[in-house]
């Protein structure tokens, strides 16, 4: 029952693989900041997208099976930080701390 509810464990099709795009933004991810000024222009010029949108797209793009078999180690790294900005938002929201120490 936890392959059905956690994408993390459902087998990926040896036949489905990422679209060029789709590697290019975990491409882009892995070393964008080697590039030259701030990350939403280069988004801008190299993949012709807001950074909304390509933040909308790259959401989406680490929850697919096929990501995480591409690249393991950097989607497990986004999916950590996206949860943590989850929680922090969350907790704010909540009027909770979690920087208090125990």
């Amino acid at each position: 029952m936890v392959a059905a509810t956690n994408p993390e464990h459902q087998p990926v099709d040896p036949t489905e693989t990422l679209s060029e795009r789709d590697s290019d933004i975990l491409a882009f991810e892995r070393h964008w900041w080697k590039f030259a000024g701030a990350k939403e222009q280069a988004i801008r010029e190299r993949f012709e997208l807001s950074a909304t949108r390509y933040y909308q797209v790259l959401n989406a793009l680490i929850d697919k099976p096929e990501a995480l078999a591409h690249d393991p180690l950097l989607v497990k790294r986004l999916r950590r930080l996206r949860a943590n900005r989850q929680r922090e938002r969350s907790a704010r929201r909540l009027g909770i701390d979690l920087n208090i120490d125990a």
